[in-house]
């Protein structure tokens, strides 16, 4: 398919902006029908007179945009469903952001050499160093300002359109106005607790799950209540018994890649949960903040619900970078006005040279492509993480589709503190199951993360923890 576009080489935009806001500009029209093929790099730069480079360099941004799907061997095509309230421009204009108004993880204290099975972050050799010291060159060198200011209060428009388009492909209908950037995902449950609750509250949670979120909970004297994790979500029989003893204001949930477990709650599961909110009177936070590892997309609670009962919080830490701290809220208008007030009297705003950063990684194809890498070898890891503990002669709660970890016991082991004992000697650094529990019952399960599970230090300690004599 021929396009009809214009570029010129004379007029100051360099070519790569031309051709972005050319094709977006064509798309826009409607002229190409969604599913429409275009030409492949070397036939565009054949038809313009140009370089490939550019041509390169537009099909990614315009793939990171929405405006096309990449089909590997098959070419580029327009996508089927376009961003809606995303900027031709493909690249942020820094005036614009003018216009808007527990328990701390042992791991993190052990000497460096060792090697953090139960670790929460991905291997820095996984991580597209070279992408992000390219993006923060590419912003140092265009937008100087972010280095020293402050993002405006709801955060960059932007980065709020590129995280609008991503959380549209889970068939949540929100505009960018409803998404609150956030200093990572930590800054956005302190934000709901702070107005959502009020010492002596009651909050129900998931039991296991999120660590720090129990500590920050019982920093604000919230009384938590632990609803047993099942392979498919919680338990909803638990759930409905404590539902006849307390009035929670809040359920939070972590429903894909859940950490510790890495299970994803089931369809049913989802769907009886959200009746339940809606016959009792509380309000769901939903933890999507592995969303991006990701391949076959599930529906969210957020999905089904469209935020009357659910808030949505997502975000870049978990893959993108933990110190660039990009998480979000995704709320309705009313709740999204009282947390900016919360934010700028907590922290004023967030980190505007970060939020730059992430959007040049998303713009430029970057994290597209730095995504389907890291899926790759996550998914490598994790079946043969699997494998190793199986072989070893190790219990798993559950075989995980996809995610970070696994959840996984000894099963003469009553209580994974000796499996702490057993790794120390070894090399092995690894966080007991009574961590991720919300008043830190004794618990005989261990959270491996699989980009560590077939280290050497890993098998020798699988089988030394397999071998330990039942007491």
């Amino acid at each position: 398919m021929k396009l009809e576009i214009e570029l010129d080489r004379d007029n100051g935009v360099p070519l790569t902006e031309q051709i972005v806001t050319g094709v977006t500009t064509w798309i826009r029209s409607r002229i190409a029908r969604p599913g429409s093929k275009l030409p492949s790099i070397r036939q565009f730069a054949a038809d313009y007179g140009v370089s490939r480079f550019p041509v390169i360099e537009a099909y990614d941004r315009l793939v990171s945009l929405g405006y096309l799907d990449s089909r590997h061997g098959s070419g580029f095509y327009v996508a089927d469903r376009l961003p809606t309230g995303m900027s031709c421009q493909g690249a942020s204009d820094p005036r614009r952001a003018e216009d808007e108004s527990g328990h701390i993880m042992q791991q993190f204290n052990q000497p460096g050499e060792t090697l953090k099975l139960s670790s929460g972050s991905i291997p820095e050799a996984w991580r597209d160093m070279d992408g992000i010291a390219q993006a923060i060159r590419h912003v140092s060198r265009t937008d100087p300002a972010s280095m020293v200011d402050y993002a405006t209060p709801l955060g960059n428009p932007t980065l709020r359109e590129h995280l609008q388009s991503r959380i549209g492909q889970l068939r949540i209908q929100a505009d960018a106005s409803q998404i609150l950037i956030t200093n990572g995902a930590s800054q956005a449950f302190d934000l709901l607790m702070r107005y959502m609750l009020k010492p002596g509250d009651t909050m129900f949670v998931e039991d296991p799950g999120y660590y720090n979120l129990y500590g920050l909970l019982k920093l604000h004297g919230v009384k938590l209540i632990g609803i047993p994790r099942t392979r498919n979500g919680p338990d909803l029989d638990v759930l409905q018994a404590q539902l006849q003893l307390h009035r929670p204001k809040l359920f939070f949930i972590n429903t894909v890649f859940h950490n510790p477990t890495g299970t994803t709650v089931a369809p049913q599961v989802a769907f009886r949960l959200l009746q339940l909110a809606r016959e009792h009177g509380f309000s769901i936070i939903e933890d999507d903040i592995y969303a991006d590892l990701q391949t076959e997309i599930t529906d969210r609670l957020a999905t089904l619900d469209q935020l009357e009962h659910v808030i949505y919080v997502g975000g870049l830490s978990k893959t993108l970078s933990s110190s660039l701290r990009i998480g979000c809220v995704v709320a309705s208008h009313a709740i999204i006005k009282d947390l900016v007030d919360i934010k700028m009297l907590t922290s004023i705003g967030g980190s505007r040279f970060a939020e730059a950063v992430a959007v040049s990684m998303l713009e430029r194809g970057a994290y597209r492509k730095y995504l389907e890498r890291l899926r790759r070898r996550m998914r490598d890891a994790l079946v043969s993480t699997i494998q190793t503990l199986e072989d070893a002669g190790w219990e798993l709660f559950e075989k995980p589709v996809g995610g970070k970890f696994v959840w996984a016991r000894v099963p003469h082991i009553d209580d994974a503190e000796r499996l702490v004992e057993c790794g120390a000697p070894l090399g092995v650094t690894v966080v007991p199951g009574s961590y991720f529990r919300p008043n830190v019952e004794v618990s005989p399960w261990i959270r491996i993360h699989v980009g560590f599970g077939n280290d050497p230090r890993a098998r020798v300690f699988f089988r030394a923890a397999a071998a330990l004599p039942p007491r």
